[in-house]
């Protein structure tokens, strides 16, 4: 038996199959919906994407049984309608959709009034009383069906259309206006399409229609779509539908009219009919000018401006809207006073209307929290947390870098951060550009709108501490280049003088010249509402990558639940205590540094005092020192010369001593718990000033502060224990100089693949693990994540790698290592607290990995806690669905799993 090709639609019946948007695409699939839940369409019938695969072979030449099958459609359609295709009377006419799955540039457009030909123009011109009607359509039809079939050019029938209005005198009128002018412009068009495009117009209704088919079918393979599929990864032979059903004729008199109705008002959420529809000429901006709800919309209807039945639009969306359990938008034509609807989908919406809408339908009781919770995008609440750009006028794009932290700002160009301090101070926002940052920028980093960069990638430095402040940061836009002699930054021909405007968008990646209008983000109820359906629902904690009261205090307005990771090199930048940092570093011997951390060690403390304080006895965790020593240090002629000065020794002195620390490859040098090692006096002044802040912070709130110490760049067992043996021994110290001791945990940050080897042991003298994900990924790789942005890039356009693994995770590799890890772990210490706090902590993708290797936390940047906050309970939730959907009668573990890599 033949696999059967079409099916059938009509109001409360349609054939449907077993995977409609696959075979019948979104346009069949929906309205065959919508006809099996006894909502008015017209009636018609869809020729599935086998039909396309089994003509793709033909060239798109129509086989003959499909063919007849088509025919068979059309005669049932006959029989449903009443009217006979080329009928002597009431004609049928036919419109003809391409139904892809989902919505696609370069198809086909919809073809209109199929079976007009000379003669039925004529008929349903009697039929209707209304010549220009019937005649404006057959144009329309001919017009349509010859840019089509035939590849003609429109232009060239407004061409001949305006030669016509010129011989015939048709005076100022748009249209012809009698028959016979009608008849000699349509006269034009055959003799058009015969003699310059060696073809002829088919009379035969259903020959039009077979070609139309052909021709909806070989859109598919436009350019626009091929290069359309391939940039979605949408396959070459899921194929194209074609949907087939009656006209209606919405464009007649004051009874007819087109318009799209919505179930939701989405400004409040609230279920309520609302759209917009055009009648008569005339543009109505929406359904309902009243404030009725949807049971009293009769009351809407007392000027008798929309054509049909009112009150039975408002039932049909509803209905969809329960069916579908969300919010949902209906395109709808009236003719003749009969409604019809011919398309329906969930309503398009801003991210702050689908956060309203979520949060509405839960209290309307429609779906539940969990559901909710689904329906929203994750990283779509960027939107709502930073400023957008007002997209009303063309903005003048001068370059383009890498999206490295959400959000737009507007301010003056400054080139160092002092500059930008200076500038701020001014009273003037500015913009730090610069070609990398590096530790020292830091400050002008906090002061500035935003950070726009030439080098880096979006794990660079620039765009990590971005996302830490929640600036916004553009980086690698490499096409522009600043010159620091004359203090400019030129793009193309263009030039951009220090303390001119620029904007920056860190969510596209665009440079654009001048101040572009802000708009700034709104935070409503709804969205708390939402985040607490969240904390409900997920099982992993979530804290966040702090060292500043400002991110700190913005992470807690998130809901952060501690901070993860504190990355004290950070505050070193501060002030003056570069200054003081140096004089360490730079110091003879031990003693020589000691004093130097004698000076630092109260600044420390306040630090993290304030910290404590903002987290208010929430875990905090604070690493030791990380990067190497030199990063500290002045770079640059003037800079070495001032430090010199300042520091009364020799510049040449000065500049061997840099050069002496300088490294080849520092990402795997002298950094970590490595400097702990030849240093303990750093790992000494740090543990003080943790643990003297915990007292003074504890007894200010009257609540112990427990203080985690983590120990960066562990690969070897005895490495931590030579650390945690210098901080168990200032803590005893401490304890006797104030009378009082600290509860306090010590841990090691895994961020080497020994480290992951030997976790077992590890394990045995750490209180918990945190997974650093950034440096992970390099040593794992093999990988400097400064420089990655080189070539990552062509890695995923050549599809090498689909997506950046220093922003998702690369579960197969480095996953597989933190699933190793975990394992390891457990095995040792069953208790142990396993958290990450590299810049994947904050992506979705890899929180839903986080959360299958059972993690206890993950950390973040301050501005992706909400973020994390759902994506971590959307993680909980499918891997709970999933389990009782494997397993319905047994209880969920915990637990890591197998990455299947």
């Amino acid at each position: 038996m033949a696999t059967r090709k079409c099916f059938t639609f009509h109001r409360g019946a349609a054939d449907r199959t077993a995977d409609p948007s696959e075979s019948l695409g979104f346009k069949g699939a929906n309205l065959a919906l919508l006809a099996g839940l006894d909502l008015p369409v017209p009636p018609g019938f869809t020729i599935s994407t086998v039909a396309w695969r089994e003509s793709a072979p033909a060239h798109g030449e129509l086989p003959q049984a499909l063919r007849a099958e088509i025919l068979a459609m059309v005669e049932w359609l006959e029989g449903v309608t009443g009217r006979i295709f080329d009928g002597e009377a009431q004609p049928l006419l036919l419109a003809v959709r391409p139904s892809a799955r989902a919505p696609m540039p370069g198809l086909a457009d919809t073809l209109l009034d199929i079976g007009l030909n000379d003669r039925t123009v004529e008929t349903l011109a009697r039929e209707l009383g209304d010549l220009d009607f019937a005649f404006r359509a057959y144009r329309r039809f001919i017009e349509g069906f010859a840019s089509l079939v035939f590849s003609a050019d429109p232009a060239e029938f407004e061409e001949i259309a305006d030669a016509e209005r010129s011989r015939l005198g048709w005076g100022g009128a748009h249209e012809p206006a009698t028959p016979d002018e009608w008849r000699a412009l349509i006269a034009r068009y055959h003799a058009f399409i015969e003699e310059e495009l060696g073809e002829a117009l088919p009379q035969t209704p259903f020959e039009q229609l077979l070609k139309v088919v052909e021709g909806c079918f070989a859109s598919w393979r436009s350019p626009v779509a091929r290069a359309f599929r391939a940039a979605h990864a949408i396959s070459e032979n899921s194929g194209l539908a074609v949907t087939v059903h009656a006209m209606i004729f919405n464009e007649r008199g004051e009874k007819s009219g087109t318009g799209h109705a919505l179930s939701r008002d989405l400004s409040t959420g609230k279920a309520r009919l609302t759209g917009s529809f055009r009648v008569g000429g005339r543009e109505y901006a929406s359904l309902i000018r009243h404030e009725e709800q949807v049971l009293d919309l009769a009351q809407a209807q007392d000027d008798d401006s929309f054509p049909a039945d009112l009150p039975a639009l408002a039932d049909y969306v509803a209905r969809i809207e329960t069916h579908i359990a969300d919010a949902c938008e209906v395109d709808f034509m009236v003719g003749d006073g009969e409604l019809f609807l011919l398309q329906s989908r969930p309503a398009r919406r801003s991210v702050a209307e689908g956060v309203r809408v979520a949060v509405e339908m839960v209290r309307d009781g429609l779906i539940g929290e969990e559901d909710a919770l689904l329906r929203v995008d994750p990283m779509s609440l960027d939107e709502l947390l930073h400023p957008t750009i007002e997209r009303g006028e063309a903005a003048d794009v001068i370059g383009r870098g890498l999206p490295a932290s959400p959000g737009a700002a507007t301010g003056l160009v400054a080139f160092t951060g002092d500059d930008a301090i200076r500038l701020v101070g001014e009273g003037r926002p500015v913009i730090l550009v610069r070609n990398e940052t590096l530790p020292e920028d830091v400050h002008g980093m906090h002061v500035a709108e935003g950070v726009l960069t030439i080098r880096g990638g979006t794990t660079s430095h620039a765009a990590v501490v971005a996302r830490g402040i929640g600036k916004p940061c553009v980086t690698g836009a490499g096409a522009l280049r600043i010159d620091m002699a004359a203090r400019t930054l030129t793009a193309g021909g263009i030039t951009v003088h220090e303390g001119e405007a620029i904007t920056i968008d860190g969510a596209s990646g665009e440079v654009i010249l001048g101040a572009a209008r802000l708009r700034r983000p709104m935070l409503t109820g709804d969205f708390a509402t939402l985040m607490e359906f969240a904390d409900r629902a997920r099982r992993l904690g979530v804290r966040t990558n702090a060292e500043t009261p400002i991110e700190a205090r913005a992470a807690r307005a998130f809901g952060a639940e501690g901070i993860g990771l504190c990355r004290t090199e950070h505050m070193f930048f501060e002030g003056g205590r570069v200054g003081v940092m140096r004089d360490m570093i730079l110091a003879g011997d031990a003693a020589g540094r000691r004093q130097a951390l004698d000076r630092l060690l109260p600044m420390q403390r306040s630090d993290f005092v304030e910290l404590f304080e903002i987290m208010a006895g929430l875990p905090v965790t604070i690493r030791l020192l990380d990067p190497p020593l030199h990063e500290f240090l002045p770079k640059g002629d003037a800079e070495i010369a001032e430090t010199a000065a300042g520091l009364g020794i020799a510049e040449a002195s000065l500049r061997a001593r840099i050069e002496k620390l300088e490294e080849f490859n520092p990402m795997l040098g002298h950094r970590g718990c490595r400097l702990a090692i030849s240093y303990p006096e750093i790992v000494e002044m740090q543990t003080r000033a943790i643990l003297e802040a915990a007292i003074e912070a504890g007894g200010r709130k009257g609540k112990d502060v427990v203080p985690e110490i983590m120990v960066p760049l562990v690969g070897l067992r005895r490495e931590f224990d030579f650390v945690k043996q210098r901080i168990d021994e200032i803590a005893t110290a401490v304890a006797q100089e104030k009378g009082r001791s600290v509860s306090y945990h010590v841990g090691a940050m895994i961020e080497l693949p020994r480290a992951i080897m030997r976790a077992d042991t590890i394990a045995e003298v750490s209180d918990f693990f945190s997974f650093g994900t950034n440096d992970l990924t390099q040593t794992v790789y093999g990988i400097s994540r400064d420089d990655a942005a080189n070539f990552l890039s062509t890695y995923q356009r050549e599809g090498i790698i689909e997506r950046d693994p220093f922003q998702t995770l690369d579960v197969e590799g480095v996953g597989e290592f933190i699933v190793l890890g975990v394992d390891k772990a457990r095995r040792t210490r069953p208790d142990i607290t396993l958290g990450v706090c590299g810049e994947q902590g904050g992506d979705p993708a890899s929180i839903t990995f986080f959360e299958q290797a059972g993690l206890d936390y993950v950390s973040c940047s301050p501005f992706r806690v909400p973020i994390a906050r759902l994506a971590a309970a959307q993680a909980a939730i499918r891997l709970e669905r999933a389990v009782r959907a494997a397993a319905p009668s047994k209880t969920r573990g915990r637990g890591p799993i197998s990455t299947g890599g």
